[in-house]
């Protein structure tokens, strides 16, 4: 099958969508698929450089999320390429600029649009003029127009089928949790050396936080915790790996709290290189309340750390055995599962269901339902073009 991938963001960006993508990529290329990704230009890639398979359009950095990129031109040329590459199906993975640019491709081919909702843009509204310009209104109503004439809708987690379900989106929804390579986070890794690189003893406890460093992430939850850890775990540190806009108002909520020296910023690490930091660390920590697929914590899981997450649904379906990780509400609830697993490190070790969720988790598995989908998704394209008409549900699922 030749599937045509329209993203906004790939690499070199560091962000949850580039992961998802790069995994799926490889995935259905090591079955057989073959799987050309259209995006745009970065700076941190030389025009002369040679991609494979990866068609760059020129592009500007977007508004309010000056390391993200926004395509300004390339409709065409996209157009003139797929038809080369005779594209079988298009995924967008982007609302925005090349999202569009990908819908317009697949109505020129008339091949099916098919399209992932990574983003509860909802949580994020604050970026555009301080949240005084958009409204969730305008989110439900861009969101609608944008899945229109689209063949099927992935939503990475229950909570985002639920707000598209809210948006009265009458597109097939499947839920569809991302990915990983486990293979990448199983790999030995000499975590004395880390450790050592860092400035860590070898007996002090390790907390990781890992993601973009911005207020939505919630990092200050994690920090607001160590002033009461400390007291009981004078030695443990809290690493965290990511660079982001509020770095700065980050790093000073940790001196003015007093725990700067069991603090340790690593700045941005390439994903290629993180696998070490998971397999450091005792615990894995995350107190966001926007993740839709929690890509760090599936990381995490793979690399066998425990995690300690945020409550919401997407980690509430995931997390039902401590053998994994567990959820938390409040901060009290956070220092509190935090302790029992430093305090008790070898109760929780259920290797059955840890190889469970092991293979729930993987690539291979993700890539198998996505080809699934596709199918179904296809079906559903055709249905469509025979019948000329939206098709309810109850069409949908008589064959």
């Amino acid at each position: 099958m030749n599937i045509g991938i329209f993203t906004d963001t790939y690499f070199p960006q560091v962000s949850g969508v580039a992961t998802s993508i790069l995994t799926l990529k490889n995935d259905l290329e090591r079955k057989g698929h073959s799987v050309y990704i259209f995006t745009t230009t970065d700076p941190h890639v030389s025009k002369d450089m040679i991609e494979p398979n990866v068609f760059r359009l020129p592009s500007v950095p977007f508004i309010s999320f000056t390391d993200r990129r926004i395509a300004i031109s390339g409709l065409f040329h996209a157009v003139e390429i797929a038809k080369e590459l005779e594209l079988d199906i298009v995924h967008t993975q982007t609302e925005f600029s090349v999202g569009m640019i990908g819908k317009y491709v697949a109505n020129r081919l008339k091949i099916p649009c098919v399209h992932t909702y990574h983003t509860m843009y909802e949580d994020y509204l604050h970026y555009v003029l301080n949240g005084h310009l958009l409204r969730p209104y305008h989110v439900k109503q861009m969101t609608k127009m944008f899945l229109s004439h689209t063949s099927g809708v992935v939503a990475p987690s229950k909570q985002v089928e639920e707000v598209l379900t809210r948006y009265k989106i009458k597109t097939p929804i499947s839920i569809i949790s991302t990915g990983v390579d486990i293979s990448e986070f199983t790999k030995p890794v000499d975590t004395k050396k880390i450790k050592q690189n860092l400035g860590i003893d070898n007996d002090s406890p390790v907390l990781l936080s890992l993601s973009r460093i911005a207020m939505e992430k919630k990092i200050e939850v994690t920090i607001g915790a160590m002033p009461e850890l400390i007291k009981k775990y004078p030695n443990i540190k809290l690493v965290i790996v990511g660079d982001g806009p509020d770095m700065e108002q980050i790093q000073k909520i940790t001196r003015d709290l007093g725990v700067w020296d069991n603090v340790i910023f690593t700045g941005e690490v390439k994903h290629s290189d993180v696998s070490p930091y998971y397999h450091m660390a005792d615990l894995f920590i995350s107190a966001s309340d926007t993740e839709t697929q929690g890509l760090t914590c599936i990381e995490a899981i793979s690399a066998g750390a425990k995690v300690v997450v945020r409550s919401a649904p997407y980690t509430e379906e995931l997390l039902k055995d401590p053998a994994v990780g567990v959820t938390f509400d409040t901060k009290k609830q956070l220092i509190s599962s935090i302790s029992r697993y430093l305090d008790h490190p070898k109760s929780f070790d259920d290797k059955k269901s840890q190889k469970k969720i092991m293979h729930d988790i993987s690539s291979d598995t993700f890539g198998d339902k996505i080809m699934n989908f596709y199918q179904e998704s296809y079906k559903y394209f055709l249905k469509k073009e025979l019948s000329k008409s939206d098709l309810n549900d109850e069409e949908y699922s008589n064959d």
